[in-house]
């Protein structure tokens, strides 16, 4: 009787549409909604993001398009002696692309939905994530971050959903679940996170698999979780001894395909 009944009261939720992207146009992605990371961004890996290139970033056929290539492109922030790990190559040896809406849009609760179809093969990662609004003054992991889904290509029967924050000591916690699905590769999937003043839900098409109970990233500095986030779209490369693992060569290209982002709020 409590299931029915929950989920009863999940069922009479009512959302509303406030943001979108439905990728029924072609060529860069809509300037006044999504903006880019650029270069070496990272987590040391081997991709280098450009910005307004349509190799690496495009809309086509009714779909955002990701693609990681394999191919010799100039690092604009090359620095001979640098101590920046983004600085000292001064080609990079593939490319890529991640998309934001960094001071274009930003949210505070509601439900992120994002369908996409990632790609197969050992080192891909492609990623749907947010990050606090507030992350140029506060800090990681203090601006809190919530990785509604990232994909490892070595792993290709699990997704995972996590959230990173400080605790109350200010010392930095993650927590998050992979379920075990049928190869998310293999088709087109909804990601969807729903955001409540109290915990956050992780989707896997309907299966929720995932409840974080945002009270537990209470600290001196209020709750990151309580916030305004931007919303991050992205397709990176491991290497030997990250979390990902290397990829091969012959791989290449791998292309993530996003149908469509949607923002819902709750409606009155």
């Amino acid at each position: 009787m409590l299931l029915l009944a929950c989920c009863s009261a999940r069922a009479q939720e009512k959302w509303k549409l406030v943001w979108a992207d439905e990728f029924n146009y072609n060529g860069l992605p809509d300037s006044t909604k999504w903006t880019y990371e650029n270069g070496f961004v990272r987590n040391q890996e081997p991709q280098y993001y450009t910005v307004d290139r349509l190799e690496n970033c495009r809309v086509e056929n009714g779909m955002l398009v990701i693609e990681a290539r394999k191919e010799e492109y100039p690092n604009a922030a090359y620095q001979p002696g640098s101590a920046n790990p983004a600085q000292q190559q001064p080609v990079a040896h593939y490319t890529s692309a991640s998309i934001t809406t960094h001071a274009k849009a930003d949210w505070e609760y509601g439900r992120i939905e994002v369908r996409a179809k990632v790609p197969a093969g050992m080192g891909a990662w492609p990623a749907i994530w947010l990050l606090g609004t507030d992350r140029a003054y506060t800090k990681w992991p203090n601006c809190g971050e919530i990785d509604l889904m990232e994909y490892l290509g070595r792993d290709p029967q699990k997704v995972y959903g996590t959230v990173h924050y400080a605790d109350s000591a200010n010392k930095y916690q993650h927590e998050g679940k992979s379920p075990v699905v049928e190869p998310p590769a293999n088709g087109f999937h909804t990601y969807a996170l729903q955001w409540y003043p109290d915990r956050l839900e992780f989707y896997y098409d309907s299966l929720k698999y995932f409840v974080f109970d945002i009270a537990k990233a209470n600290n001196k500095q209020d709750n990151p979780f309580r916030k305004k986030f931007y919303l991050l779209l992205n397709l990176a490369l491991g290497h030997q001894g990250s979390w990902a693992g290397p990829f091969r060569d012959s791989d290449l290209p791998f292309k993530y395909f996003i149908d469509y982002v949607r923002i819902y709020k709750k409606a009155d």
